[in-house]
């Protein structure tokens, strides 16, 4: 005899029509190969800032190096926000951060931000970031893209370093989660369109909730090389500080594993 299956309620449509910041506009569809995918494509074709399109079923999602994933329908919110932010490029690389600050605050308690695209819950990766830059006709424009593990059974999920709000007996709501992740991303993206001047707050929350910060760490870079050290801080430009027995290096992008204590 096998387990039911869990009750996998669908998104409410009406709710986030009428429940959303009023700067999102939200989209639900059944199924969708990549939100990203199908936002970019939008953003090509003129479609304004603010545009949030959540599928019910991702069947190709896609990661950090184009890694991907399936997840069963309606068992994880994926989402994708279209952002066209007026600012310097040298501030966009914070926009996955600033990403992963909104999550934080939608998750419970003891969530914990790993730079620079997950966040975790007990060390397992509850949610993932990916932020795409697109050329449109009318200037550049950013792809905010997040899933978030919901109701997934332990068989479920990808790798046993992943974990979801179910099997962390968390009992969450997927269309209130995303009415408070867009409210949290709302609240981020006015702060950050301040200016620079909104940076060092900025800066400060993040390091507070980064549990990279403090940790010896394995960093994979583009290039392929690999270093290890102390993750010290995140700098102005959104990039981890980490020391080596080299000195002092500061990494913009990277896949970083937290390497447990010995002994």
């Amino acid at each position: 005899m096998t387990d039911a299956p869990p009750l996998r309620p669908s998104l409410d449509a009406d709710s986030l029509a009428t429940s959303a910041p009023g700067s999102f506009t939200v989209e639900v569809v059944d199924t969708a190969a990549s939100t990203n995918a199908l936002v970019a494509e939008r953003a090509r074709s003129g479609a304004p800032a603010g545009l949030v399109v959540v599928a019910e079923h991702q069947t190709s999602g896609r990661g950090r190096l184009d890694r991907s994933w399936e997840t069963p329908a309606r068992s994880a919110l994926t989402v994708s926000v279209l952002v066209r932010p007026d600012s310097h490029p040298d501030r966009w690389p914070w926009l996955p951060l600033l990403t992963g600050l909104a999550a934080h605050a939608a998750l419970p308690e003891g969530a914990a931000l790993k730079w620079p695209n997950d966040v975790l819950l007990g060390d397992r990766k509850v949610a993932g970031i990916l932020v795409e830059l697109v050329e449109t006709p009318t200037g550049p424009a950013a792809v905010l893209g997040i899933g978030i593990n919901v109701g997934m059974t332990a068989d479920e999920l990808p790798v046993e370093t992943a974990t979801s709000l179910a099997v962390e007996g968390h009992d969450f709501d997927r269309t209130a989660l995303l009415i408070a992740f867009l409210g949290e991303l709302a609240a981020q993206l006015d702060r950050w369109a301040r200016g620079r001047e909104a940076d060092p707050e900025v800066r400060a929350e993040y390091v507070e909730r980064c549990s990279t910060i403090g940790r010896d760490v394995e960093v994979a870079l583009p290039s392929g090389e690999t270093i290890t050290g102390r993750a010290l801080d995140v700098d102005e430009g959104g990039r981890l500080v980490v020391r080596t027995d080299a000195g002092t290096t500061a990494v913009g992008a990277g896949d970083v594993v937290h390497v447990r204590p010995t002994g």
